[in-house]
């Protein structure tokens, strides 16, 4: 079973918990912000790409999965395109916070500009 809460199965508060994440290291972003920054770009226009063409999934992923999950990722691609968004904005942070804090893994929410790396947003927040 699938719960996605994106799209209302669940409470209201639950629908920051899940959103798509590029991690790295803080180290990583201050000593190699151009290769952090091109990860970012070919993130975004990766989401760009597939909402214009969802079928590039299935493509793509012909060379890795057998033919019935092949189709079924073009099909999900399709369906997720308008999630596709690399934003994480500060409401998915205090939501994950929460939760974190609700499980134990956290003691006290992180502040936004800890998590996100803001200095990058223009790379999300541009014209395509």
């Amino acid at each position: 079973m699938l719960l996605d809460v994106r799209r209302g199965d669940g409470p209201a508060v639950a629908r920051g918990y899940t959103f798509p994440a590029l991690v790295a290291s803080e180290r990583l972003v201050a000593e190699r912000p151009d290769d952090a920054a091109a990860a970012v770009r070919a993130v975004v226009k990766t989401q760009q790409a597939l909402r214009a063409d969802p079928s590039l999934a299935a493509e793509a992923a012909r060379r890795i999965f057998p033919p019935g999950e092949t189709e079924l990722i073009g099909a999900l691609v399709d369906r997720d395109g308008p999630f596709f968004d690399p934003t994480v904005s500060p409401d998915a942070i205090e939501g994950a916070c929460r939760f974190a804090q609700s499980i134990g893994q956290l003691t006290a929410p992180l502040p936004y500009e800890e998590v996100v790396a803001t200095r990058f947003q223009h790379l999300w927040t541009a014209s395509p």
